[in-house]
């Protein structure tokens, strides 16, 4: 158990699904498909400009028809919907927030639920060691032994005392903040004095603290992500709870945080992580307060995650389906 002690809705910097207007060429069979797929007629450019010294041949209006070109365009597709509509599975009650955010590495794809800004508790120890590790880069210098006895027990066991330390090591708030610009997280700010489990972020912040951590284009270095990305993958047994409920099995690595506040007597539980499924590694940040017990923010985070999972996967199933329908039916 932890003992330590703004934002609204920021414009994102992770990537973004794209809208998806693409438009095929085809031949023409105007009207819709059962699917609701959208066939439009396009007429043929006559223009006189010669393209070509060979012979154009003539065409009689019936086979011009037959030619006419259609541009398919598929559906729009709005992933912070398909989340928010995945996350009305999730039972919040009483005073309990949630916030969640979730990004597919190999598209890039994203989604956002909720807003505003939490108490990070400790999955603030990752971004900690992300900005001792870029320190250490821009100074040319390497982790000290004590430094990295520090790190592995912050992140492996949660120790409130090593993150302490290192809290000091990189300035305070000041160091934190100063590294999040570098960082690219604009919804974050450093707790007060020694009040590093106070520090306030976002659902979109620590998903780019995680793109950071796990993701190719990173500030950190190819050594200090893979240093970080270790250790969250050994975090002590009775921690592998949060964003790893929506993995498929051991592929998964993480910090979690919780946190008891004196003055409402209700719980700060969040988990920051990534996880595989089916071969597929995603991005996962979620945040809650207002939870009665541990056990139950615990609940929330994980049924918060597996709701954010599910806008990827509930989709690629839903494509396999689609694909093996269609394969059915031309048979």
């Amino acid at each position: 158990m932890e003992s330590s002690r703004a934002a609204s809705r920021r414009a994102r910097r992770f990537p973004r699904r794209p809208l998806m207007y693409t438009a095929l060429a085809c031949v023409a069979v105007v009207g819709a498909t059962a699917g609701g797929t959208v066939y439009v007629k396009a007429q043929a450019h006559s223009g006189s400009g010669a393209v070509s010294s060979a012979t154009t041949p003539s065409l009689s209006p019936s086979t011009a028809t037959t030619t006419e070109e259609a541009a398919v365009a598929e559906p729009v597709v709005d992933l912070d919907e398909r989340l928010a509509a995945a996350m009305t599975s999730v039972d919040v009650t009483g005073e309990q927030k949630v916030s969640a955010a979730v990004l597919d590495l190999e598209s890039g794809d994203s989604a956002l639920y909720g807003d505003g800004a939490f108490d990070t508790a400790s999955i603030v120890k990752v971004d900690i060691l992300a900005a001792l590790l870029l320190r250490h880069q821009e100074a040319g210098t390497r982790l000290s032994a004590r430094e990295k006895a520090y790190a592995t027990t912050m992140i492996e066991n949660s120790d409130n005392a090593s993150a302490s330390a290192l809290w000091d090591a990189i300035g305070e708030a000041a160091g934190l903040d100063a590294a999040n610009e570098a960082l690219g997280l604009t919804g974050t700010a450093g707790g007060e004095g020694a009040l590093w489990g106070l520090t306030r972020t976002t659902a979109a912040d620590q998903l780019t603290l995680l793109q950071q951590v796990f993701g190719d284009d990173s500030k950190l270095s190819e050594a200090s992500r893979s240093y970080l990305q270790g250790l969250m993958g050994r975090i002590e047994a009775d921690q592998r709870w949060g964003v790893s409920a929506a993995a498929d099995g051991s592929g998964w690595a993480l910090k979690n945080g919780w946190l008891p506040r004196s003055t409402t007597g209700l719980w700060d539980v969040n988990s920051i992580g990534r996880v595989s499924v089916d071969g597929h590694a995603y991005l996962v940040a979620v945040l809650s307060n207002g939870n009665s017990t541990q056990a139950k923010g615990i609940s929330l985070v994980e049924a918060a995650a597996k709701a954010a999972v599910s806008v990827f996967t509930a989709e690629e199933a839903s494509a396999s389906a689609s694909a093996n329908a269609m394969s059915a039916a031309a048979r």
